[in-house]
């Protein structure tokens, strides 16, 4: 029988490399799929709308290749990528009724609202659970102005594991960096990781002790509250295991963490330990709010004086501003591929085994009834997904459908994701994945 300490030390040696295939083999082969399938995959949703017209090619109306056409100038970091890339339109979400935002709808192809808890999973949990075992397998960063960021150093609206539990995003790098790396830091950072890992400890323990006596939804919550802290001590413990390991993977710790001139000297370095924990094989799914799943956020750095709510008011096709907070996602997107391109990992790279999916949590605008939500997908992983195309859709399936098809590409079988058969009647004209998008 493996016990806890034998699970982690044999977690610890297979990470980055196909980690657990020997003691995990159902879960390694329904990562793979019959066709390969992703190793890993990562969201990316940019807040206040994905305006269709600040992705698709001048002239092209329907469905085709990317090979000769120009992509849009927001977009134009992508150009050397084409053959990766996958534009999508014609998706819809009516029925998460986004309005502002989807919020836990956007990832859950479910209703969502402001301070609407989750109906069910979001698919980036789903997909933690069967792509290949990882010592984190799920991380969400949050990406917002500098005074959120600060004030609010965790927040959950994007992600959850279930109905009414949300995931929370990392906001702060410093948190996060003294999360994934403080065992293996020394000075300062070590100081206050020992300090927060005794305190957390203590925590937990006094919660474990002090919620017996709860009852019903009460209980409910306060076991939430528990399992945090029972969560937060576990991976403390599994990535200690892994310390020469990790020690390879660390970013250097410089000013942008602790004196930011402006917010964005904050999203480079999230982006920078999310692509850490991507290398390192610490987790399998990154998931990236920009604006953090609600109407905020701020560009300083970029030049860009409006922020929050306003951005959204504003037209986004051959706008200034837009463009340049596209242009910067889309150079965040090359980093990614880059980074992961840098990997040998079987007989090819990381990103060869790597799905990234970039999108918005409000569709295409601020003010929007769903009615349509663009999507880009890159990466082919191994042939799973077809690339180097445009595919417009008729505006009757759901976002549902595309997150059955990666699924499905994960080796889960199912023909809906988190959509009943009587929801399917009215918002969903077909059944199972998408075919345009699946070779």
């Amino acid at each position: 029988m493996i016990n806890r300490r034998t699970l982690l030390k044999s977690m610890a040696a297979g990470v980055g490399a196909a980690i657990g295939s020997s003691m995990f083999p159902s879960l390694a082969r329904a990562a793979t799929g019959s066709s390969g399938g992703p190793k890993r995959v990562i969201f990316f949703l940019q807040n206040q709308g994905f305006d269709p017209a600040t992705c698709i090619p001048d002239g092209m109306r329907t469905s085709g290749s990317l090979a000769n056409a120009k992509l849009p100038e927001p977009i134009a970091a992508l150009e050397p990528y084409k053959e990766r890339l996958h534009i999508i339109n014609g998706l819809h979400g009516l029925h998460t009724s986004p309005s502002h935002s989807a919020f836990f709808g956007a990832l859950g192809g479910y209703r969502g609202s402001d301070g609407v808890p989750p109906a069910g999973p979001t698919v980036d949990y789903e997909l933690s659970k069967v792509l290949p075992p990882t010592l984190l397998p799920h991380l969400c960063i949050g990406m917002d102005s500098m005074e959120n960021m600060k004030g609010k150093p965790t927040v959950a609206n994007l992600s959850a594991s279930g109905a009414g539990q949300p995931i929370f995003m990392h906001s702060n790098p410093n948190h996060l960096y003294q999360m994934l790396y403080g065992g293996i830091s020394e000075g300062e950072i070590r100081r206050q990781h020992e300090a927060r890992s005794s305190m957390f400890d203590r925590i937990e323990q006094l919660a474990s002790a002090n919620g017996g006596a709860l009852h019903g939804a009460e209980k409910q919550r306060y076991g939430q509250f528990v399992q945090g802290f029972h969560d937060i001590n576990g991976l403390r413990e599994r990535l200690g295991t892994v310390a020469g390991h990790l020690s390879k993977f660390a970013p250097k710790v410089d000013d942008r963490y602790t004196k930011p001139a402006f917010e964005t000297d904050w999203h480079d370095v999230l982006l920078d330990l999310g692509i850490s924990a991507l290398k390192s094989g610490t987790t399998s799914v990154l998931t990236i709010g920009s604006g953090r799943g609600e109407i905020f956020g701020a560009w300083k750095g970029l030049g860009i004086t409006e922020q929050g709510h306003n951005l959204g008011h504003m037209k986004q096709p051959d706008n200034p501003i837009w463009i340049k907070i596209r242009q910067y996602n889309s150079r965040m997107l090359v980093r990614l591929m880059e980074q992961l391109e840098s990997v040998p990992e079987g007989s090819g790279t990381m990103m060869d085994n790597t799905l990234i999916v970039y999108t918005s949590n409000n569709a295409d605008k601020q003010h929007t009834n769903g009615a349509t939500w663009p999507v880009m997908l890159l990466g082919s992983c191994h042939g799973a997904f077809k690339t180097g195309r445009f595919t417009q859709l008729d505006g009757k399936r759901p976002i549902n459908a595309l997150y059955t098809s990666i699924l499905r590409s994960a080796g889960v079988q199912g023909d809906r994701f988190n959509m009943s058969e009587q929801l399917a009647k009215k918002f969903d004209s077909g059944s199972g994945p998408l075919k345009e998008i699946l070779a």
